[in-house]
């Protein structure tokens, strides 16, 4: 069997997105592949025929990243295709290419031109076309200008000679600068090539779901500070006028999702109530507005486990036969189950795993899921809850390679919670023989690993380690008192993964104790820069895309103007030496640990200053320490950066922790 390596990833194929036709016959969805030798990703459009289980590929530009069902059972889908999007660009001007396909056959056709940045359309029953796209109130008034005034104006457009920020946040992680940018809600009419901007200038629209005939949008005017308390609208298409259902600044909302053609359940909490709870989940009538509270709501929805094995997007709730259809971070799964018109929730309706996303229509699921040491694939669940794989893409991985099952392992914490775990064993494992072993700690905190396929640290198994990684307090799908960590970072969670790492090595005597090494990311790598300045128990640690000082953070994240008063309790401006007391930067002088810093340049949710700060400090106290910046990167490297930085991130890993346990 073969052992995998640091370009494995690149043959693996990700489903997503599927979307049952309107006769149901059919199944669309997007495939995702990587391209290593171009260093970028494809995506292209692929049918399954519901009756035979037989899949077909309907393009092959790769530039089909998000389609829609059209009535007559099209394929509708934006691409970046032709002459005339390059000179819109060269223009200044926005433009979206759409195509229509046939699913039955024949080649992809052009439909229209939009004069917008936007994505697939939201197809409602008078023809018109619901789109979400790119607004930016920085961009000069072209049409105004002529002559030299014009092209001067075009070039510093387009090549601008500085950044101008005026509004917080002013960067957004994956998104760049967003100072003056948003997103606003479009009537589009495709014959006409037309579009119609129905929200204000300064409104940024969250989220948009359009189902059962309904436009039902989420979203706040931002002037100068994001407030984070959207407004629940419903839109009239046939006006074009837009009606308060919550207004803005009253909630957070968390969630919303379209039970039926009057009705919208909201998640959303209440000003005053815990930091970390989700909130009570409403009904709201969409005629009156009314609003109905059903329950208490602590489950995590829409919560997949953690996983580097998984690329695409697509629905995470859907309403059928009376019932509202969610997945839901249950402990260590993300399952599919229903919510009726009481807010009750039923049991699992699938095996245990990740549900990524799904459709439903009579009853009938299809899931683009992870299940055991399978990498994601679609799977049918019928009416009697049994599931069936249809697609098998990836079946090749546990037919070629050695592929390490993640083994569960399970403790008591100091405040009686039980800890979830598992221990994966080093390829080619001989009992007896010690192994060195790598602890891996997820973001978050919330979220949550689980018993499903982890590309990098099958990696890592095949290079002689084993991996322990665990759920320690802070995680997703276990309730609010677990996922609470208000006030207790550096505490409980250091407390947890230290204990975890003890039951490790007391149940594997195999573990080599003296050849311990630690990562993580985002809160991992939060986590690791802790771990160092408390503890010389590991040979080596690998802080990814890191966070060392919280009063930094606060005015270099895309969530530093809230983030630290919501998790800690705390800003700048209030008890700014609780934010000190749990920054690693001010324990870094303890550390002895090799350290190796991985990190982005345009990472703007954990900005390349806590590198820099954690790398100094190292280095003035005599720790080797090294800095790996990778450019025109983000925070999501490790999932979705460009395949060749992928790559160059996993081997430096993998080597430095080489280069520090004894052989």
């Amino acid at each position: 069997m073969k052992r995998f390596t640091a370009e494995t990833f690149a043959g693996y194929r990700y489903p997503s997105s599927p979307l049952i036709s309107p006769d149901g016959k059919l199944t669309a969805f997007v495939l995702t592949e990587t391209d290593l030798e171009h260093n970028c990703y494809r995506a292209d459009l692929w049918v399954l025929d519901n009756a035979s289980g037989s899949v077909r590929r309907l393009t092959a530009q790769g530039d089909a990243f998000a389609f829609a069902w059209t009535p007559d059972g099209r394929l509708v889908f934006p691409a970046r295709r032709g002459e005339e999007l390059k000179a819109a660009r060269e223009a200044g001007k926005m433009l979206t290419r759409y195509f229509v396909i046939d699913p039955r056959g024949g080649e992809a056709e052009f439909l229209c031109a939009l004069p917008i940045e936007g994505g697939a359309p939201h197809i409602l029953s008078d023809g018109q076309w619901a789109v979400t796209g790119k607004v930016d109130l920085n961009r000069p008034d072209f049409d105004a200008l002529s002559g030299k005034e014009r092209q001067k104006a075009l070039k510093d457009y387009l090549d601008p000679c500085c950044r101008v920020f005026d509004e917080v946040p002013w960067w957004s992680n994956g998104n760049g600068d967003v100072s003056g940018i948003r997103t606003a809600l479009y009537l589009c009419d495709p014959a006409a090539g037309t579009a119609q901007k129905v929200t204000p200038d300064l409104f940024n629209v969250v989220t948009l779901d359009c189902v059962c005939g309904r436009v039902v949008y989420t979203g706040e005017e931002r002037r100068g500070l994001q407030k984070r308390k959207s407004g629940l609208y419903l839109l009239d298409p046939a006006t074009g006028q837009s009606r308060a259902l919550i207004e803005p600044g009253t909630y957070t909302i968390r969630a919303t999702m379209p039970f039926d053609g009057n009705t919208v359940f909201v998640q959303m909490a209440e000003e005053g109530q815990h930091t970390y709870y989700s909130g009570d989940l409403y009904a709201v009538d969409l005629e009156s507005g009314e609003k109905r509270r059903l329950c208490a709501f602590e489950h995590s929805l829409f919560d997949a486990v953690n996983t580097d094995a998984y690329m695409g997007s697509g629905r995470t709730d859907r309403p059928d036969g009376g019932k509202l259809w969610v997945t839901v971070g249950d402990g260590d799964d993300c399952c599919l189950r229903t919510l009726d018109a009481e807010g009750r929730l039923s049991d699992r309706l699938c095996s245990p795993g990740s549900v990524q996303c799904f459709d439903v229509r009579g009853g009938r699921a299809v899931l683009a899921a992870a299940r055991g040491n399978r990498l994601t694939e679609l799977y049918s669940l019928d009416e009697n809850g049994c599931e069936k794989q249809l697609t098998h893409f990836n079946d090749w991985v546990l037919e070629e390679y050695e592929v390490s099952t993640p083994k569960p392992l399970s403790f008591t914490d100091h405040e009686g919670f039980e800890i979830h775990g598992w221990i994966m064993e080093p390829a080619g494992y001989e009992p007896g023989r010690k192994y060195p072993c790598i602890l891996n700690i997820h973001g978050g905190p919330s979220g949550a690993y689980g018993a499903t396929f982890f590309n990098e640290m099958q990696l890592w198994a095949s290079r002689g380690y084993f991996v322990i990684f665990c759920n320690p307090r802070g995680s997703s799908g276990r309730g609010l008192a677990f996922a609470d960590l208000y006030g207790k970072y550096g505490d409980t969670d250091y407390k947890n993964l230290m204990q975890f790492t003890d039951v490790c090595l007391e149940k594997v005597p195999d573990i080599d104790k003296d050849n311990l090494c630690v990562t993580g990311g985002s809160y991992g790598g939060y986590m690791t820069n802790w771990i160092i300045g408390h503890t010389d128990r590991f040979r080596a640690a690998c802080a990814q895309r890191s966070i060392s000082d919280w009063i930094a953070y606060q005015g270099t994240s895309d969530l530093g103007s809230w983030f630290n008063m919501k998790e800690h309790g705390a800003d700048i401006e209030h008890n700014i030496e609780l934010l000190w007391e749990i920054s690693p930067l001010k324990h870094a002088a303890n550390a002895k640990t090799p350290t190796l810093f991985i990190h982005a340049d345009e990472d703007y949710r954990c900005y390349m200053v806590h590198a820099y700060e954690m790398f100094v400090a190292l280095r003035r106290h005599g720790v080797d320490s090294r800095i790996v910046l990778f450019r025109g990167e983000h925070h999501g490297l490790s999932r979705g950066g460009k395949p060749q930085a992928r790559v160059r991130r996993m081997n430096e890993i993998v080597d430095w922790m080489d280069a520090h346990i004894e052989k």
